[in-house]
C-alpha cells in the first residue's frame, strides 16, 4: 500500500444532476469523504480513500477519476452490486428536499462487520476521516464505523468526524442521538453546525435566542455548544461550525468558528450572489482543517484556510473542489 497521512472513509457515490427540460443529465462522482480527499490531494496532502465497489470495469474508470485527484485508491474494498447514486438538481442543496438517495443495497452499505482487517488497511497514516453519513446507513453501517474507529484509535491516529445531518438516511428505527456519541467519543476534531450537533449529539440549542438571527447570537450559541461537546467527549479538544445562509439559487453568507482547549478564532465573513454549486462545500471545509492542521498552522490560521476552502468551493461544478492552494492563500 502506498503511504499516505490522510484516510478518509465512506461511500462512494455518483450524482446524476438532470435537466429533464434539455433531456440531459450531468454525472459526477462523489461522496462526502471522497469530497474531503479530492481536496487534500488537490493541495497536495497525501490521502488515501477506503470505500466498497462492485468488480466491474465500471469502478475501475471510477477509481481512475479518484487517482487523478491524487487520491490512493489501492485499500478499497471489492464486492458487491453497485455503485450508490444520488439524484440533485444542479444549484440545489444536499440539506433540503430536492435530494433522491438511490443508494440500498450498494456495495458499501453491504458490509459485513467483522469481514475486515482494518489494522492492515489503516497501515501506518496518521489521521482519520469519517461522517455521520455511514452509520446512517444501516445499523451493520454503525457497527463498521466502530470497527475502524476502534482500530484508528489503537494505532494512535488524530480523528475527526463531520456531523452531516441528512433525516432522508436515518430510516433503520434509530434516531442519531442513539448513535453517534459512542462514536464521536472516540474522535479529537469535531466540524458540524449547531443545528447538526443539537440532532446528532443531543446538545442544548436555545432556539428562542437564535430567532434573533444574529451573528452575535450564532457565535454565543456555538461556543455553548462547543464547550458542551468537549466535556461530554473528553478526547475531543477541537470543534469547528460552519454557518452559511442563502436568499436564492445563487446567494451565499458564509462564515466559521473554531474552538480549541477553549480559546475561540473566527474566520472573515463571505458573501457571493454568484453560486455555481454548493454540494462539497462543507467537505471542503473539513479538508481545510485538516490540511491546515497538519501544516502546524495556528488556531486562526487553520480556521482561516478552511472558510476560504469551503468558500472557493462556491464556484466550481461537480462534488469535488478544483481550487489550488494558491488561490485559497489569495481568498484568505
Amino acid at each position: 500500500m502506498k503511504s499516505v497521512k490522510v484516510i478518509t472513509f465512506g461511500e462512494l457515490l455518483l450524482r446524476l444532476s438532470p435537466d429533464l427540460g434539455n433531456h440531459s443529465s450531468a454525472i459526477f462522482v462523489g461522496g462526502a469523504e471522497a469530497n474531503v480527499a479530492a481536496a487534500l490531494g488537490r493541495w497536495g496532502t497525501p490521502v488515501a480513500y477506503i470505500s466498497k465497489v462492485p468488480e466491474n470495469g465500471f469502478s475501475r474508470e471510477v477509481l481512475r477519476q479518484l487517482s487523478h485527484r491524487g487520491i490512493a485508491t489501492d485499500r478499497m474494498l471489492w464486492g458487491g452490486d453497485r455503485i450508490g447514486i444520488y439524484y440533485l438538481a444542479q444549484g440545489s442543496d444536499l440539506k433540503h428536499a430536492e435530494v433522491v438517495y438511490d443508494r440500498k443495497y450498494s456495495s458499501f452499505s453491504q458490509i459485513v462487520p467483522g469481514t475486515v482487517n482494518w489494522d492492515e488497511l489503516l497501515g501506518d497514516a496518521e489521521w482519520f476521516h469519517w461522517s455521520a453519513i455511514s452509520p446512517a446507513l444501516n445499523p451493520d453501517a454503525a457497527v463498521i464505523c466502530k470497527e475502524v474507529l476502534e482500530a484508528a484509535t489503537r494505532k494512535g491516529m488524530t480523528i475527526s468526524t463531520d456531523l452531516n445531518y441528512r433525516s432522508k438516511l436515518w430510516q433503520y428505527g434509530k434516531q442519531p442521538h442513539e448513535v453517534m456519541p459512542e462514536l464521536v467519543a472516540y474522535c479529537d476534531v469535531v466540524m458540524g453546525n449547531i443545528w447538526a450537533a443539537h440532532t446528532m449529539l443531543d446538545t442544548a440549542l436555545d432556539t428562542a435566542a437564535l430567532e434573533a438571527d444574529t451573528k452575535e447570537v450564532y457565535l454565543e450559541q456555538a461556543l455553548k455548544v462547543a464547550e458542551e461537546i468537549t466535556a461530554r467527549h473528553k478526547r475531543c479538544k477541537r470543534v469547528a461550525f460552519t454557518f452559511r445562509f442563502s436568499k436564492d439559487a445563487t446567494h451565499a453568507q458564509y462564515y466559521t468558528f473554531y474552538y480549541h482547549n477553549g480559546e475561540v478564532s473566527i474566520s472573515k465573513e463571505y458573501e457571493t450572489r454568484e453560486v455555481v454549486d454548493r454540494v462539497g462545500s462543507g467537505d471542503c471545509f473539513m479538508a481545510g482543517l485538516i490540511h491546515a492542521q497538519l501544516e502546524g498552522r495556528d488556531d486562526q490560521g487553520i480556521i482561516s484556510y478552511a472558510a476560504a476552502a469551503a468558500y472557493s468551493k462556491f464556484f466550481v461544478k461537480g462534488d469535488f473542489n478544483t481550487t489550488s492552494y494558491e488561490d485559497i492563500i489569495k481568498l484568505m
